[in-house]
Order: C-alpha cells, then sequence, then structure tokens
C-alpha cells in the first residue's frame, strides 16, 4: 500500500496539476479550427480520403483533450477540499508514481484495474 503523500510531493503534484490544466486550456482553445473536409471539393480521390481520415484523427483528439480537461478540473476541486492524492473508491492513498504520471487519477492502481481502466 502506497505511503501517504509528504508536503513537497503534495505540492509538486499539485504544480503538475494546475500546469495540465493551462496547457489543456490553451490546446482546446488551438484546436476549435478544425475544418470540416467537403466531399464535393475538386480534389483527388486519395487526397479527400486522407483528409477526411486526419479530420477524424483531429475530433478523437480533441475529444481526448476535452474529457482530460475536464477530469483535471475534478481533480482540482480534490484540492481544494482536501482529497487530492487519495483513491476516490477505497480511500487509500494513491501512490506518488502514479499522481506523477497522471496527477488527475481519481483511483489507487487497484481500484482502477477492477475497475477496468
Amino acid at each position: 500500500m502506497p505511503e501517504e503523500l509528504t508536503e513537497a510531493e503534495e505540492s509538486e503534484l499539485i504544480a503538475d496539476l494546475r500546469a495540465l490544466d493551462r496547457e489543456l486550456t490553451e490546446l482546446l482553445s488551438a484546436a476549435h479550427g478544425i475544418e470540416v473536409v467537403e466531399l464535393t471539393t475538386a480534389v483527388g480521390r486519395v487526397s479527400r480520403i486522407d483528409a477526411i481520415q486526419q479530420q477524424a484523427m483531429a475530433k478523437e483528439q480533441l475529444r481526448r483533450h476535452e474529457h482530460r480537461a475536464k477530469v483535471v478540473k475534478v481533480a482540482l476541486r480534490t484540492v481544494d477540499s482536501g482529497e487530492f492524492g487519495y483513491c476516490k473508491k477505497c480511500g487509500e492513498p494513491i501512490g506518488y508514481g502514479r499522481l506523477k504520471a497522471r496527477p488527475e487519477t481519481p483511483c489507487c492502481v487497484g481500484c482502477m484495474a477492477e475497475l477496468g481502466g
């Protein structure tokens, strides 16, 4: 079972979380210019298919960024409530390594595995 975070670790991870929030906000602001590919555009078939595929990938990336931004906002609320660093499912501390990799994670490794994530 992981130990509770030290004050220094917690401060570092909260700074990481806030930086991630800023980064995602900037990415989402810049990403709203995804162009729609018109199927009637006078370009070659292969070029049009490639453009449609690139557009689909860009939209999926945007969807993932939007989801992660929401999860980060929820994690920031746990900072304010004093619950940051504790698993939402079992209540045990989440390990420093896990939070360093994903500071917004709501669950410890064991509970996330049980949830299928």
